[in-house]
């Protein structure tokens, strides 16, 4: 399965290696793109000192680490989403019947190497952000498995996303909003929103150990919504259960997808 997915992405990145100067303009434009949730940010500390009681440099620690981690999944798996152009098109009945697994397929589909400038401009936001905090480094452990934790559950929920649009064809974009909207609300500390919501995305949708509670961990601050010591560490399993969740979903799609050409 590796070795097929990293067939399809060489190939997808030698046809746009092909036009050069197309290549650069896209990673440009994407990293431009990216830049500007980073600006936000920038600006929003320009009038003020704190944020919901983090200062900038912790706000952009937890922000270069949610954006690192989906802007790795997205380059990965992000072209997942596109399984309802598929399905309409008729196109996902050629995946299906090729030896090699669908989810890889559509992973792979349309692969955009020029991703990788949002890649780098988030490492660079979080190697600045903990340069700057200097955070005890007997908790620095933490930073690679909260970066971990992160890429599995973003694809997890872009997995989710994909075998959704099995039986949301029409609305790609309500979808989406696991994906996309996940990203935007992990930039910003918790703590801006409303207790409610952050049990939510702390118990239910697990977003919480994208970048909060390990982040919380790292800085050595206690949880303003008073969770236990403990769900700091929870990060690995929650990413475990969502991801088991996904791959079923997912599989109860492909069975019971109905082709362009079956009879219902």
């Amino acid at each position: 399965m590796v070795r097929t997915y990293a067939l399809l992405i060489w190939t997808w990145t030698r046809s746009a290696a092909a036009y050069p100067a197309s290549f650069a303009l896209a990673a440009v434009f994407t990293t431009v793109t990216a830049a500007v949730d980073l600006g936000v940010i920038l600006v929003v500390f320009a009038n003020t000192t704190a944020l919901a009681g983090f200062s900038r440099d912790e706000v952009l620690f937890l922000y270069g680490a949610a954006s690192l981690a989906f802007c790795v999944t997205d380059l990965l798996i992000g072209n997942i989403d596109r399984v309802s152009g598929h399905i309409r098109a008729g196109t996902l009945d050629v995946v299906l019947i090729r030896p090699a697994s669908a989810w890889v397929q559509l992973a792979a589909d349309r692969f955009v190497p020029a991703r990788i400038g949002r890649i780098l401009q988030a490492a660079a936001v979080l190697g600045y952000s903990v340069a700057a905090i200097g955070p005890d480094w007997r908790r620095a452990w933490m930073i690679p498995v909260m970066l971990a934790t992160g890429i599995v559950i973003f694809a997890a929920l872009w997995t989710l996303a994909g075998a959704l649009q099995f039986l949301l064809t029409d609305a790609p974009e309500v979808v989406n909003s696991f994906t996309y909207g996940g990203q935007q609300l992990t930039q910003y500390p918790l703590s801006v929103y409303g207790r409610d919501l952050v049990r939510g995305v702390t118990y239910v949708l697990p977003l919480a150990f994208v970048n909060w509670q390990p982040g919380l961990y790292v800085l050595g601050r206690p949880d303003p919504f008073g969770t236990p010591e403990f769900t700091r560490f929870l990060g690995p399993a929650a990413a475990l259960l969502l991801s088991l969740l996904a791959a079923l979903a997912w599989r109860q799609g492909i069975r019971h997808y109905r082709s362009t050409g079956s009879q219902a």
